[in-house]
């Protein structure tokens, strides 16, 4: 089941570049597309940057009271999966992990917000050149790994635009209403 929903993802990414573009889709082209549509490049839904732009450092640490994260944690969690994947696709071994996903949600303070935002920006801008300069070759071993990260960005994103809207400080002219 879950190759099918990549291999749709793919497929319904490569319909939609194909119809912007005279040239042919590559797995380099849809992958590449996906992240940017995530990190930077507003289309379908809102990406990463948009929904932390003005974000202010109390607004990022606010938590609901009911047990849900905040978006300091979300980011932390996204540089945290990203940056794991990002080192075995670079060859090195990540950072041992006792596969506890909640010490993945760190808290940080005040100080540190706009170190998480640039560190977070990094992951997905580093991502994107690596993608960019990758093979098809290796595209092949990593397409599952990578479509289903980029799901995983877009999914958490849309968290953080949830928490804006119930703190009231996301601005509905950046796209989602």
């Amino acid at each position: 089941m879950k190759k099918i929903l990549i291999i749709s993802l793919i497929f319904n990414a490569s319909i939609a570049m194909a119809q912007n573009s005279n040239e042919s889709p590559t797995l380099k082209s849809v992958l590449l597309e996906q992240l940017k549509t995530t990190h930077t490049k507003k289309d379908w839904f809102v990406p990463v940057n948009v929904a932390l732009e003005g974000l202010t450092a109390e607004q990022a640490l606010w938590k609901d009271g009911s047990g849900n994260h905040s978006i300091a944690q979300l980011a932390s969690h996204l540089i945290f999966w990203n940056g794991r994947l990002l080192a075995k696709f670079k060859g090195l071994t990540p950072e041992e992990f006792g596969g506890n996903n909640e010490e993945t949600f760190l808290a940080y303070d005040k100080k540190s917000w706009d170190e998480v935002t640039k560190k977070l920006d990094s992951v997905f801008s580093e991502w994107e050149k690596l993608i960019e300069a990758a093979d098809e070759n290796k595209l092949k071993d990593w397409y599952a790994s990578i479509a289903n990260m980029n799901t995983h960005n877009a999914y958490h994103t849309g968290q953080i635009i949830y928490i804006r809207k119930l703190q009231g400080s996301w601005d509905a002219d950046k796209g989602v209403k």
